[in-house]
């Protein structure tokens, strides 16, 4: 994994912290915490721009330069935070590789009494630390905080060093992690998913593969300047190969969708208006 990755792990808190400012009814999902986990340079940033005006203009200039990143990355949350609260009773642990500054461990109710791992990595895992003690005085009893490389390091053994066991019926998160990945360690994440226990679930998130080289541009073209020119976005795949590529692995595909299909199901409800974009897209599967 590219050491730029390690950059953008606050950001989509950062987001989602700035949604709870707007009205009840109109925000696209619920996080009491994301604006207190955040780094200090961070929070300072959010309220400054936390007004109406403000607001607006963060959307704007979010959208100028990706249209449907705002709305993309909100809905995603909103998806997996569903799917994961519908299947707590089917699950007896939680695995979300790449985790960043993710607050579904301390927020969520229904984790309370989960064991959780986060996964991501070494100075993500350490800035993370040192806000939870902050916030909580330690880092909770449930969660175990698991630094990595996830190309360098193999997942499996570095989970059951840190007390994980493959056994464990496990709901895995990979949200907007495999882009930054090469395909060795698409590949390498993969293997160890393959041993997952038979019931276990994972929703994961990718790039589509004709963005990536470049065919089409979807209207990202200073996405594809910032992170695919300068290697930081590595990993691609069509659509259509993700069927059979999970079905060698021992997944099969519950739900596959668009980021369209999601600003139908939560954005449209709000009476906002807010792009989405097809350059990716969510993968929900059940291990086999």
């Amino acid at each position: 994994m590219t050491k730029a990755a390690a950059k953008t792990g606050v950001s989509p808190t950062a987001m989602v912290a700035l949604e709870q400012y707007f009205p009840e009814k109109q925000r696209i999902i619920e996080d009491s915490i994301a604006y207190r986990i955040l780094p200090f340079s961070m929070r300072a940033f959010v309220w400054l721009v936390k007004s109406d005006l403000g607001r607006a203009w963060m959307v704007r200039a979010t959208e100028k330069e990706a249209p449907g990143l705002w709305g993309g990355m909100l809905c995603r949350k909103r998806y997996i935070d569903e799917k994961l609260t519908d299947s707590v009773n089917q699950i007896n642990a939680l695995v979300n590789l790449g985790a960043g500054f993710d607050t579904r461990a301390y927020r969520l109710s229904v984790l309370s009494d989960m064991p959780v791992w986060e996964v991501d990595l070494p100075e993500n895992i350490q800035s993370k630390q040192v806000r939870l003690c902050k916030l909580f005085g330690k880092v909770p009893s449930h969660v175990r905080l698991v630094p990595i490389d996830f190309d360098r390091e193999d997942l499996g053994s570095v989970l059951a060093s840190h007390g994980y066991s493959a056994d464990r019926r496990t709901f895995f998160i990979w949200e907007a992690v495999t882009q930054y990945l090469t395909e060795a360690g698409i590949r390498t994440t993969f293997n160890f998913l393959a041993k997952a226990e038979s019931g276990s679930l994972l929703v994961f998130t990718y790039v589509r593969k004709d963005f990536l080289d470049g065919r089409v541009m979807y209207g990202w073209e200073k996405i594809y300047k910032k992170y695919v020119k300068n290697k930081i976005w590595l990993f691609g795949m069509d659509p259509e190969a993700w069927p059979g590529f999970l079905e060698g692995c021992g997944w099969k595909i519950v739900e596959h969708l668009g980021y369209e299909e999601l600003a139908e199901r939560y954005i449209k409800p709000t009476g906002r208006e807010l792009a989405s974009t097809p350059v990716e897209r969510i993968i929900y599967a059940e291990k086999v």
